[in-house]
């Protein structure tokens, strides 16, 4: 055998393998013995430089892509009823369409439904849910709720009309608190239920910003005129002309009463359409591009709706402006973005407050300067223009991020 490959030895066998095979098979131990330590002793032949190369590492095979991001979000995976929900955990924790790409998937649903299929469900099989007799007895709940808060408010304005002195402070007294329960119902079922923890300021600056639309315009009248001189005037829409005294209009909280029901009705709409598009979609931006005309045509229906309220029982534009913005604050907090839509209520009472108290800071020495702009906008358009102003500015923030935020699919999972 020749080549570079070939042994040194002159032998088959080199020298080590010669020694251990010329001692005999049934040598005693010690000869034995000798004979390998002689073959150890005895040194190895040098190694003999080959030209050719060492054969190359195979290379391994391309890593499951999808099996870190399952084992990152497996708690998520395990306990989703659906791949829809899986999409939408996986959205929220910033997962989109390109990044999808990068685990070999058009789309973060079809990613979605991978996780799904690969990830085992518990052991115990979800027991399915028992059938409920009437079909109907759930929406018969929310429908009489959601109606409530405008027929406790008809009933109160009613009963402020027929009554006079004491009999009308009692009347009124038990109707606010009767509507307050009435409005408190109707957003803890149905459509316009919130999940979650609920934010105890909430119903301040709502509380709030509903004083203003009954008696912020008179008050700011009042203010810039020297006064109050006394407490405000409880007018209803069954009243006749009021005059120019500081008023209490009930008119405003009656139209928004009423409109509870639509603005549930619409949030039922834009809900349950948002979820059939959400089954249909194919990618985050499809889902969007279909969720954003259904978020404001909702909003423009409860618009239209409260529109022809206040036209009944006398139209206020503030009140318009905010009816709309409690009606976006609630879809919010309804999807999971109540601290936004709390944030934005505190804003604009705070602002509405710091109209009054530019007013009243005004009358100190020195400070005439600070109403002055409060006054400019009540001579050009009148006191309601400022709650008309505030309102429709934080109805439209609210609207943009609104926009955004309910047109992901984590919002409807």
């Amino acid at each position: 055998m020749r080549g570079p490959a070939a042994p040194t030895s002159p032998g088959p066998w080199d020298s080590r393998s010669e020694a251990l095979l010329k001692a005999p098979a049934l040598a005693p131990a010690p000869e034995a013995a000798e004979a390998l330590a002689e073959a150890i002793q005895q040194p190895a032949p040098e190694p003999v430089q080959s030209s050719a190369q060492p054969p190359a590492r195979p290379r391994r095979g391309p890593a499951d892509p999808v099996k870190a991001l399952m084992h990152r979000h497996r708690e998520l995976c395990e306990r989703a009823v659906d791949a829809l929900e899986i999409a939408a955990g996986l959205e929220a924790h910033g997962v989109t369409d390109r990044t999808a790409a990068r685990f070999r998937h058009r789309d973060v649903f079809s990613l979605a439904e991978e996780l799904y299929a690969r990830v085992p469900r518990g052991e115990s099989p979800r027991t399915p849910a028992a059938p409920a007799a009437p079909a109907r007895t759930p929406w018969t709940a929310w429908a009489l709720a959601t109606c409530a808060p405008g027929a406790v408010a008809a009933l109160v304005a009613t009963g402020l009309a027929l009554t006079i002195g004491a009999a009308r402070t009692t009347t009124g007294v038990l109707g606010a608190l009767g509507l307050g329960a009435a409005v408190l119902a109707a957003v803890r079922r149905g459509p316009l239920r919130a999940g979650g923890r609920p934010l105890l300021a909430t119903p301040l600056w709502t509380l709030w910003l509903l004083a203003y639309a009954a008696a912020g315009d008179g008050a700011l009248d009042q203010l810039l005129r020297g006064g109050p001189d006394g407490a405000p005037t409880v007018v209803t829409p069954l009243d006749g002309p009021a005059g120019t005294e500081w008023l209490f209009d009930t008119g405003p909280l009656l139209a928004l009463a009423l409109s509870v029901a639509p603005a549930a009705w619409c949030a039922h709409l834009f809900a349950t359409r948002a979820r059939r598009r959400l089954a249909v979609s194919r990618g985050l931006a499809d889902f969007a591009a279909g969720t954003r005309p259904l978020l404001l045509g909702s909003v423009a229906l409860h618009l239209a709706a409260l529109t022809g309220l206040l036209v009944l029982t006398g139209f206020h534009p503030g009140a318009l402006a905010l009816g709309t913005l409690l009606l976006l604050a609630r879809l919010l907090a309804v999807h999971g973005f109540a601290e936004a839509a709390d944030s934005v209520l505190m804003a604009t009472a705070s602002a509405e407050a710091l109209v009054l108290a530019s007013v009243l800071a005004a009358r100190l020495p020195g400070c005439a300067a600070l109403d002055t702009p409060v006054r400019a906008v009540v001579a050009l358009w009148g006191p309601a223009a400022l709650p008309t102003l505030i309102c429709g500015t934080a109805a439209l923030a609210l609207l943009i991020h609104a926009t955004g935020a309910l047109s992901r699919a984590s919002a409807h999972a």
